[in-house]
C-alpha cells in the first residue's frame, strides 16, 4: 500500500483516494454521486446548501490504539452524532461513508424542501429548464407537494450587466457567483446583501458587472438565477445539439460549447464535464460576440448523459449513464424512512 494512500469505505465499496480528498470526490471514484449545489471543484468550499450531508464514521480504537474488532473479525466502527458535509470533509484511513441511510435521505428530503420554498414554478418559461440541477435533485429527493403556506419572496428580474439577467426568484443562495466572481476580478461589485431570510444576490449601488470574465458566473448557477441576455427565449436546450468546438483566443483557451441548430450558433456556453461542472473559465468576447460559424472550428458533438432531455432529441454522442432514479418514500407521499437498499 502506498503512503501516499487512503483507504475507506463508502456504501460498502473500497476505496483508495489522495489525502486531503474531500468525500465528494472520493465518492466519484467509486462511481458514486453525491448530491450538491454549492460544491465546485474551481472555487472555494463554503457548504452553503448542506445537500451532500452523510453519515461518516471511523474506526472504534482500543487502549492501545488499535481498531477494535467485531465478531466477525471487521473493525467496530463509531458514527457521529451528527451527519457531515461531504464536501468539507476530507478522507481518513479507515473512514466509513454511508450516503443513503434513512437518516441522510431524510434530512436531503428537509434540505431541498427549504431550497424549494421561495424557488417559483417557472420552468415552463426558465432557460435553465432541462439542464438545471435543481430540476434533477428534486425529482430525487423532493416532495410532490409543499408545506410552506406563507407567502414567498418576489424580486423584478434585473440586468446585473450588458450580458446577464438576475432572477433572484429562483436563487437558491449556493454562492457560486461570488465565489467566480472574486476570482475573475480585484474590484468586485456583486455578492450577497443582508442576513438569513433577507439575503439576496444582487450589486452594489446598481454597477454592473463587466468585467471579460463575467459571463463564467451564468455556467456555474446551477439554477436559472443568472441566464444569458442574448439567449433569453430563443431556443430550448433539446432543440440543439451542442457540439464541442474551438477558436485561436488570446484572453482565454477558446474551449467551448457551441448550441447550434443547423449551421446557426444560438449561444456559447464553457465545456462542463460529466458532473455538470464547468472545466474552465472562457472570456466574454468567445461567449458572446462570437455567434457565426466561421469564428469556430467545430470538433464534434458533445457526449451528454443518456436521461439528458437533450439526447431526446435523436442525439448520438451520450453517455451510458446510472439512471436517475426516485428513491422510494422521498417522491409523493411522507412514508417516513422507507428508502430502497
Amino acid at each position: 500500500m502506498s503512503l501516499e494512500t487512503v483507504n475507506l469505505m463508502i456504501d460498502g465499496r473500497a476505496v483508495q483516494a489522495a489525502p486531503g480528498t474531500n468525500l465528494i470526490e472520493a465518492a466519484r471514484l467509486a462511481g458514486i454521486e453525491i448530491p450538491h449545489f454549492c460544491y465546485h471543484p474551481q472555487l472555494p468550499i463554503a457548504g452553503n446548501c448542506r445537500m451532500c450531508l452523510v453519515e461518516v464514521g471511523l474506526p472504534k480504537l482500543g487502549p492501545d490504539r488499535k481498531p477494535v474488532l467485531g465478531a466477525d473479525g471487521r473493525p467496530l466502527v463509531n458514527f457521529g452524532p451528527k451527519l457531515t458535509i461531504a464536501c468539507n470533509t476530507t478522507v481518513s484511513e479507515g473512514m466509513v461513508v454511508l450516503t443513503r441511510t434513512p437518516r441522510v435521505i431524510k434530512a436531503r428530503r428537509g434540505v431541498m424542501e427549504f431550497l424549494l420554498i421561495n424557488h417559483p414554478l417557472d420552468c415552463p418559461v426558465c432557460d435553465q429548464a432541462g439542464e438545471c440541477d435543481l430540476q434533477d435533485l428534486s425529482f430525487q429527493h423532493g416532495l410532490v407537494e409543499t408545506r410552506f403556506e406563507e407567502g414567498r419572496r418576489e424580486f423584478d428580474p434585473i440586468d446585473i450587466g450588458p450580458f446577464i439577467k438576475l432572477h433572484m426568484n429562483r436563487c437558491i443562495l449556493c454562492y457560486r457567483c461570488v465565489f467566480t466572481a472574486n476570482q475573475i476580478t480585484n474590484q468586485r461589485v456583486h455578492g450577497v446583501l443582508y442576513r438569513n431570510d433577507a439575503a439576496e444576490i444582487s450589486t452594489y449601488i446598481q454597477n454592473a458587472v463587466e468585467n471579460d470574465f463575467s459571463g463564467n458566473m451564468i455556467d456555474v448557477c446551477p439554477v436559472g438565477a443568472l441566464t444569458d441576455r442574448t439567449f433569453r427565449f430563443k431556443s430550448r436546450v433539446w432543440f440543439l445539439k451542442p457540439m464541442n468546438a474551438s477558436r485561436e483566443c488570446p484572453k482565454c483557451s477558446g474551449k467551448v460549447t457551441a448550441w447550434m441548430f443547423g449551421n446557426a450558433i444560438y449561444r456559447i456556453t464553457g465545456r462542463k464535464d460529466k458532473y455538470n461542472e464547468l472545466e474552465e473559465f472562457i472570456c466574454n468576447e468567445c461567449r458572446f460576440e462570437k455567434k457565426d460559424l466561421s469564428d469556430w472550428t467545430i470538433e464534434g458533438p458533445k457526449q451528454v448523459k443518456r436521461q439528458s432531455v437533450i439526447s431526446a432529441n435523436h442525439y448520438e454522442n451520450v453517455e451510458e449513464p446510472n439512471v436517475i432514479k426516485p428513491i422510494e418514500g422521498v417522491m409523493g407521499k411522507d412514508e417516513g424512512d422507507k428508502v430502497t437498499k
